[in-house]
């Protein structure tokens, strides 16, 4: 992953990592209230040896001393100096509980004992520092060698007294607070990258392009009320989604695909992805340019044209293509602009065999004449191979990938299909993108706030004041040629 990339995934995550980085925050400062306060005295001792005051008796003694420092302060914790605390200060426990509470620790080249105890009760904690420091000095006279006189050669004295402590050292509610709110940050970023990484889900323009080369040339926003109207550029002209598809229609005019013709095919990688009203409103927008359009339902075992442009789909390419037809008596004008239906007609045994077939390219090539853009809605790539044959006799092939709804792994599967046969990708549609956060589909960047050009107001205009059908079937391509 790239920096950008690790931006993308804070921007995206950043409540996660937020509600995360507030639960750790709230977790130490409970626990730190909750925890009873601990209170810590200590005690120190200075560790001597007798000597006669010579320089080299005074020298052998220092090192004796420091050698012997560490056996003291380890001697602290057994229980023949804590025995004598717990009987003293009439203590309720073992010594083995509590030699937990009793720390002692030797500074190097230092000849001092500090004797550090814990406990919830200031008064007891500095009561025990004390009483340890004493059972030490007395242990360390019994047991170690005597000189002549019988008197000990190593000798203890507290130096300092513990006293009581008036403030606690655990818990410290402020390292507590920084350490939760460092391992919630931490856990929300790991949660959001593992998420990221382990999303195989197309969502922005960037995981298109890695997975094809070709040009990302429309991003249409998600609509929830898209199923109430499809046909969003007669319904709301004015609307940003409508724009959308108009910014669709200015990329798409200016690909270059080498063939001259505009004949291109609308299909995605599984259903359910938006190419059909897409298809149908790129049409719209088109004919509102003053374009000669034909749309034509190529989608023979699921057709949508027909329910969508209002238009009897009874009778429609089918027929066309087997010969019961002509397309005169079954395509329909739409609207008072130069756009053309035509409904796919009967359901066929055999749509793919129709769709690749010498008829189909024939009527191709007489679109292409009559029509400045011909629209296919074709099916899916990956359920059938409609699609990959169609798209191999059009000018080229539009993919809408659906964000957050497709995989990876499914459009490369659909990309793959078209290339096997030949087929041009012309590019890709990204439909329902979202419209906040990132990877959101920003209206804003395209300048759609400085209202729209004339020709396309009064021409949307126009086309929310036609009828949806006008004319009768027989001299539509008289009239679309016009």
């Amino acid at each position: 992953m790239e920096l950008r990339d690790y931006i993308t995934v804070l921007r995206k995550g950043w409540v996660l990592i937020l509600v995360l980085a507030l639960v750790g925050v709230a977790a130490a400062a409970g626990f730190s209230l909750i925890k009873k306060p601990v209170y810590s005295a200590s005690a120190q001792v200075f560790v001597s040896t007798e000597t006669s005051g010579s320089a080299s008796d005074l020298a052998q003694g220092n090192t004796f001393t420091q050698q012997r420092v560490l056996t003291y302060s380890n001697l602290v914790s057994t229980p023949i100096v804590l025995l004598p605390v717990i009987s003293s200060l009439k203590l309720d426990m073992t010594a083995e509980q509590l030699a937990p509470m009793v720390t002692a620790t030797a500074p190097t080249s230092t000849t001092l004992i500090s004797i550090t105890v814990e406990d919830t009760d200031p008064v007891q904690a500095a009561d025990i520092a004390n009483a340890t420091s004493q059972s030490l000095t007395n242990v360390v006279q019994d047991i170690e060698a005597t000189d002549a006189n019988g008197t000990s050669t190593v000798k203890l004295t507290r130096v300092k007294q513990a006293q009581v402590p008036s403030t606690p050292v655990s818990p410290n509610v402020p390292v507590n607070v920084a350490l939760g709110l460092l391992v919630g940050l931490a856990l929300g970023v790991g949660i959001a990258v593992l998420r990221e990484t382990l999303d195989n889900r197309v969502r922005t323009e960037l995981d298109v392009e890695k997975i094809s080369d070709k040009p990302v040339v429309g991003g249409i926003a998600f609509d929830n009320k898209a199923s109430e109207r499809p046909l969003i550029v007669q319904v709301d002209p004015r609307s940003p989604r409508a724009e959308s598809f108009r910014t669709l229609r200015t990329n798409l005019q200016f690909l270059d695909l080498g063939t001259g013709s505009r004949t291109f095919v609308m299909t995605s990688s599984v259903q359910s992805e938006g190419k059909s009203t897409t298809v149908a409103n790129l049409a719209i927008a088109l004919d509102s340019a003053g374009f000669r359009v034909i749309l034509i339902d190529a989608d023979l075992r699921r057709p949508r044209v027909a329910e969508y442009m209002d238009v009897d789909g009874s009778a429609g390419l089918t027929d066309v293509l087997i010969g019961r037809a002509t397309l005169e008596d079954v395509a329909h004008p739409w609207g008072r602009g130069n756009m053309v239906v035509l409904p796919s007609g009967a359901i066929p045994p055999n749509p793919s065999e129709l769709l690749g077939s010498r008829a189909m390219q024939d009527l191709i090539t007489l679109l292409e004449q009559q029509f400045d853009y011909v629209l296919f809605d074709a099916p899916p790539l990956l359920p059938v191979t409609d699609a990959a044959i169609l798209a191999k006799k059009a000018s080229g092939a539009i993919l809408a990938v659906a964000a957050g709804k497709t995989h990876k792994g499914q459009l490369a599967a659909a990309v793959a299909s078209l290339e096997n046969v030949g087929a041009t990708i012309a590019g890709f549609v990204i439909t329902m993108m979202p419209v906040r956060g990132p990877g959101a589909y920003g209206y804003g960047r395209y300048g759609y706030g400085y209202g729209y050009g004339t020709g396309d107001d009064e021409a949307a205009t126009a086309a929310v004041r036609a009828p949806k059908r006008t004319g009768k079937k027989a001299g539509v391509l008289r009239r679309a040629e016009r």
